[in-house]
């Protein structure tokens, strides 16, 4: 094998796509608890150029795009691994100071690797772990169980199309929810065809108020779109009503905080994605049984990567931005 191998990073804040750089680095040795990756396929998640752009400066490194979501086939195991053997198949998420997804190699923590199913393309593979588990954390900290046992039915999913949203449309149907979307107009059939009952254009008035067309009252709420005032949540959750909001704002923590100290029946609560024991590889099985796809908006090869950033800067993807090695 080579001693190093082609990257895309970058050196300092902000710069967009243009500030990315190809580069030449070493190939990274696994340490305990660690295997080395031959990359196949890599997916780019809005927090990867918000954190370009200096959204947690200073605890977030500058010599590399984060970019946790991989695909791709395991190459030499380090000390402690026992359940991966080399030349198997892998999905999963990076630890942010290994070197970032864009790059020929990698090396990848085997707490939060999974198997990869047959039917799961590299590209496929590469989208589902962080917007897979964002999405379903959001169903379970609104309160879904999936165990059959949900006392109320009716969910609203905003941004349907998108990353997290595709994925917490479908999600929410295998829970057996009764299951409200929002998305822009061009997206309408395909966000029927991934489960949803009922779905409204954002633009619409309607829509834009996230009433449901058969009237019913939400009993929960996946918000994957911009911030929205209070105000429009409100008269739209039935009494016990909750909100997760997965990219909240300082103010809608605030008032996160404010609902939980009050005792409000209806909350509003932040998601922040802390991977857990057990979940990707629940997701890897809905994969496997058909029952969760990955919906795939544009694939990019690695030396165009900085296209890639560039789309998922501008918003509105449908599904997932990949980029392949």
């Amino acid at each position: 094998m080579a001693e190093t191998m082609k990257a895309v990073q970058y050196d300092k804040y902000g710069g967009g796509a243009a500030g990315l750089k190809h580069v030449e680095v070493p190939v990274p040795s696994p340490k305990k608890d660690e295997m080395l990756i031959k990359v196949e396929a890599a997916s780019i998640n809005p927090v990867d150029w918000k954190i370009q752009k200096g959204m947690l400066r200073p605890f977030m490194p500058r010599k590399f795009p984060f970019i946790p979501d991989i695909a791709g086939e395991v190459l030499e195991l380090g000390p402690g691994v026992s359940n991966f053997k080399v030349g198997e198949k892998i999905l999963g998420l990076l630890d942010f100071t290994n070197g970032g997804g864009l790059a020929e190699y990698a090396v990848a923590p085997k707490a939060i690797i999974a198997k990869r199913p047959t039917n799961m393309s590299p590209a496929e593979a590469a989208g589902l772990p962080a917007a897979g588990l964002t999405a379903f954390q959001s169903l379970k900290s609104a309160g879904v169980k999936f165990d059959g046992t949900n006392k109320s039915s009716n969910i609203l999913i905003t941004a349907a199309s998108g990353g997290v949203g595709h994925f917490a449309v479908q999600l929410a149907k295998v829970a057996g929810l009764h299951v409200t979307a929002t998305c822009g107009a061009r997206n309408v059939e395909l966000v029927k065809k991934l489960g949803s009952d009922e779905v409204l254009d954002y633009k619409t008035p309607d829509g834009a108020a996230l009433k449901s067309p058969s009237g019913v009252k939400y009993d929960y709420v996946v918000h994957c779109a911009p911030p929205v005032p209070w105000s429009v949540f409100e008269p739209v959750l039935s009494d016990h009503g909750k909100v997760v909001d997965i990219t909240p704002t300082m103010r809608s923590i605030f008032s996160s905080l404010i609902k939980k100290v009050t005792f409000a029946k209806k909350k509003l609560a932040p998601l922040f994605l802390v991977p857990k024991e057990g979940e990707l590889e629940f997701l890897v099985n809905l994969a496997e049984e058909g029952k969760l796809k990955t919906v795939i908006d544009s694939k990019h090869p690695l030396s165009k990567a900085e296209d890639a950033w560039g789309k998922s800067i501008e918003g509105h993807a449908t599904g997932k931005i990949i980029v392949e090695m």
